[in-house]
């Protein structure tokens, strides 16, 4: 599914300068998303990892505005998720996966959030991730996103998403083939 090859996903030293300038800033400017976390220690991570830097710029240029949601104490790795307000622009009127996308029979959307996501090099938060992001701010007041849903309920036909109603977290189910203009996805990266 995803035919870019690794050469086309390095950034020009332009790019790279320009999202590590945009990353910063966001971090600097929500501080109580990732407490106890100095940038510079990030910094060091993202300049060693080229191609999880293109990831992030993917985020970036499809509305994600990715920052620093956490660090896995157990791998060292800085967790990413997409923190815009609202599911982000560019991942919009998307159905669950390239299985549902097949099942259309007509006005197919254009691509599934899975595979969105694996062209970009990123995974769909899974429903606790979710939830977690949600204790950061509140997402999704008049949005939802997909998020990753287990086999048994994928096998039937379902697939999950979630949004922020009347200040709580609800995650929901409809038809995997299902999509709307104001559902898409949010995204994590690990580096």
């Amino acid at each position: 599914m995803n035919n870019i090859k690794s050469n086309e996903k390095e950034l020009s030293p332009e790019q790279r300068e320009e999202l590590l300038r945009a990353l910063k800033a966001r971090f600097e400017k929500n501080m109580d998303r990732h407490k106890g976390l100095e940038w510079a220690k990030v910094q060091v991570k993202l300049e060693a990892n080229a191609e999880e830097l293109w990831s992030l710029r993917e985020m970036e240029e499809t509305g994600g505005e990715p920052d620093v949601a956490g660090l896995d104490k157990k791998t060292g790795e800085y967790l990413f998720y997409d923190c815009c307000a609202e599911t982000p622009r560019g991942r919009r009127n998307v159905c669950y996966d390239h299985e549902a996308l097949e099942s259309r029979k007509e006005h197919k959307p254009q691509n599934s959030a899975i595979d969105m996501a694996a062209a970009m090099g990123i995974e769909l938060l899974t429903e606790e991730q979710y939830r977690k992001l949600q204790k950061l701010g509140n997402f999704d007041t008049k949005t939802s996103s997909w998020v990753k849903t287990p086999t048994d309920i994928r096998k039937l036909g379902g697939a999950l998403f979630a949004d922020r109603r009347y200040d709580h977290v609800f995650v929901y189910h409809n038809g995997a083939e299902s999509y709307y203009g104001v559902r898409g996805f949010r995204g994590s990266l690990r580096v």
